[in-house]
């Protein structure tokens, strides 16, 4: 299974970041082991960051995403790509070990 954190930093050690369609970076794990790490180009800017996000970790094929919120249009556009989705916070390489 592939999971993408939405992380304020470049790192496991990162705290989740709060902003799923504007998190910094996102960091992908395989397996449990952080195989990719994405600057995330829709951190800045104008509307539409979470469709953007969306369909940028789809291309990724991943299954799962976690942020501390994520918005109602991300939501929709995860949904749209199949991809499922959680809130939660804290230290990334905590949370990552706890998944099942």
């Amino acid at each position: 299974m592939k999971i993408a954190i939405a992380s304020e930093g470049k790192s496991s050690d990162s705290e989740i970041s709060l902003r799923g369609g504007r998190a910094p970076y996102y960091l992908i794990f395989e397996n449990k082991k952080l195989i990719k790490i994405l600057k995330n180009p829709f951190a800045v800017g104008g509307g539409g960051a979470g469709w953007s996000v969306a369909y940028m970790l789809a291309k990724e094929n991943v299954n799962l995403v976690i942020a501390g919120k994520i918005g109602s249009n991300m939501q929709l556009a995860l949904k749209e790509k199949d991809i499922n989705f959680k809130e939660d916070k804290g230290i990334i390489k905590e949370k990552i070990k706890g998944i099942q």
